[in-house]
């Protein structure tokens, strides 16, 4: 049996990093919990999935075309792990395999991800895609009767079973492209789907420069679980209280469907991150790239605001269109600056989501 499966990159809105600093809340019960605002992509990976009697196949077109393939691994828990600690891009694959495999009785699997549209290493969790889809086709292969949820922890695990150190927003690409909210305390994680009012259309820039995603992780973790220093403290202060203050008034703007008001959040986000998060790793935090796109005469008249996107850094920026004729103008113009290109995203009102307000609310 052949099954065709999608799944989108993730962009994180809003949160950046307060899911895994809420995790600390084990050791620190002064730290906050983690708010997160997360919406799938339009673009991300397709692939056709079967069954494999004894191996792991796993075989990736990226997005230039070039065709990358695994080993074929044994689905046993120890080559899988081995496979998964090494790291690389098949890693991720392995990880999520050898969680599953040493919890179900399942068999091999063979992935033909015959496309990938989304953008990689640009903050918008392909490698989260990679092990949501492998999560998804060992569910669905082999009738597990996973919910979501479930892939998406399964996800998690195989994730952190590499060398990568995510937080747990990233694998939320596994509920599509609906926008939820997430409440991130320790290890557990309140996902509730949010209202749109209105459509807000967006642009999602890829800057054409590099970032170094676990340089960033492993310098702002060594400010946990206990500020030792001024830079510590000030992190703390933003991934906790401030960012559950702007996650708070971002749900509001969503609802309302005011773009204006997002944008505009957004930037203040950004300044906000600039003073308080990048001193912790000023190297890769600095992101001239993405504040030459923010900071873009020739598109200031045509956004609201615009923020960096996942860990930040030079990878990609995320931008509010004042409207949908104006986003395509920002995508035309910035077409045109060297190495970057440009993806639309289009936030939509969906029937039967709910405000995330309650939510938000009833925890602190």
């Amino acid at each position: 049996m052949s099954l065709e499966i999608f799944v989108p990159g993730r962009l994180c809105l809003f949160g950046e990093h307060s899911d895994w600093a809420a995790e600390y809340r084990r050791a620190n019960s002064e730290l906050r919990k983690g708010f997160t605002i997360i919406v799938g992509t339009n673009q991300g990976l397709y692939a056709r999935v079967e069954t494999h009697p004894d191996a792991l196949v796993f075989l990736s077109t990226m997005p230039d075309g070039e065709v990358r393939t695994s080993q074929e691994v044994p689905m046993e828990p120890k080559a899988l792990l081995a496979e998964a600690e090494a790291g690389g891009f098949f890693s991720y694959a392995a990880g999520v395999a050898f969680r599953m495999r040493s919890r179900y009785r399942i068999g091999g699997l063979v992935v033909d991800n015959y496309r990938t549209d989304l953008p990689v290493k640009k903050g918008l969790s392909s490698s989260a895609a990679v092990c949501v889809l492998t999560a998804r086709a060992l569910n669905r292969l082999y009738d597990l009767r996973m919910t979501t949820r479930c892939e998406m922890e399964y996800a998690y695990l195989g994730e952190i079973t590499t060398p990568s150190r995510c937080g747990r927003m990233d694998q939320a690409c596994a509920f599509g492209s609906r926008p939820i909210l997430m409440v991130h305390d320790c290890e557990t994680t309140t996902v509730e789907k949010l209202h749109l009012r209105a459509p807000i259309h967006m642009v999602i820039v890829d800057l054409g420069g590099k970032k170094d995603t676990t340089e960033i992780l492993a310098s702002l973790n060594r400010c946990y679980p206990f500020a030792q220093d001024s830079i510590a403290r000030n992190l703390h202060h933003y991934l906790g209280p401030m960012n559950q203050e702007m996650v708070r008034r971002a749900v509001g703007h969503l609802s309302e469907g005011d773009a204006e008001g997002l944008g505009k959040l957004m930037t203040e986000t950004q300044r906000l991150f600039d003073e308080y998060c990048a001193p912790a790793c000023p190297g890769e935090l600095a992101a001239p790239l993405l504040h030459r796109v923010l900071e873009h005469e020739s598109i200031s008249s045509l956004i609201w605001g615009g923020k960096g996107v996942g860990s930040q850094g030079d990878g990609s920026a995320q931008l509010v269109a004042r409207s949908e004729t104006e986003r395509d103008e920002v995508m035309r113009i910035l077409g045109r600056e060297p190495g970057m290109s440009s993806l639309a995203l289009d936030l939509r009102p969906v029937r039967g989501q709910t405000s995330g307000r309650n939510m938000l609310n009833s925890r602190s």
